[in-house]
């Protein structure tokens, strides 16, 4: 019998086709639900009696009032280093503002991408000719790897937490430059014309 065998897990954000993060619990034995953009229920959550609910990918801000009554951890997984670029299109403002690239796996609170972390790893991008779509799936698969990596510490919920030294970043999603015109830019190009 594997670590998760019976336990349930609330995957919010990306679905089977967008990670391979959900097949892989279910494959160590967790029960996965799946939730990609729907509003979140704290009566039908505390029914359910999760394990741990996951974020990956998921849009909406998770509200205080649910946070304060459910009873098992949520974590997110982020692509960034935390805590540079917290909210919208944080790999894009990791090469715009020069600021450290990388991938956080926190805590949620009621903050956006402001809970304590649980791992994180930066990330050099040594290829040439890079775009922003380019980074963002290998920023994906970094946090694939780091949560596999270190998933029975997850999810055995006996994980440490750890506080930011530096204050950070953030950028919402209408902070978006209206001169990108696609993700498939190269980042060079791109820094080029956004910085005359």
């Amino acid at each position: 019998m594997d670590l998760g065998r019976k336990k349930k897990i609330l995957f919010l954000g990306y679905d089977s086709s967008q990670t391979v993060l959900i097949k892989f619990l279910r494959s160590k034995g967790y029960n996965v639900n799946l939730n990609r953009q729907k509003k979140l229920f704290i009566n039908s959550a505390l029914r359910k009696n999760y394990h741990l609910i996951i974020s990956f990918g998921y849009k909406n801000i998770i509200k205080k009032k649910f946070l304060d009554k459910i009873n098992c951890p949520i974590i997110n997984l982020h692509i960034s280093y935390l805590p540079y670029n917290k909210g919208a299109h944080p790999n894009f403002w990791s090469f715009v503002d020069n600021t450290p690239k990388g991938v956080t796996i926190h805590q949620i609170n009621d903050k956006v991408d402001r809970g304590k972390y649980i791992f994180r790893k930066k990330k050099i991008f040594t290829k040439k000719n890079i775009t922003f779509e380019s980074t963002y799936f290998e920023l994906i698969k970094e946090v694939e790897k780091l949560f596999i990596k270190n998933y029975k510490v997850i999810m055995s919920k006996k994980f440490q937490l750890f506080s930011y030294k530096a204050k950070g970043t953030y950028h919402r999603q209408k902070d978006l430059p209206k001169s990108l015109k696609s993700w498939k830019t190269k980042v060079d190009d791109f820094l080029k014309t956004y910085r005359k």
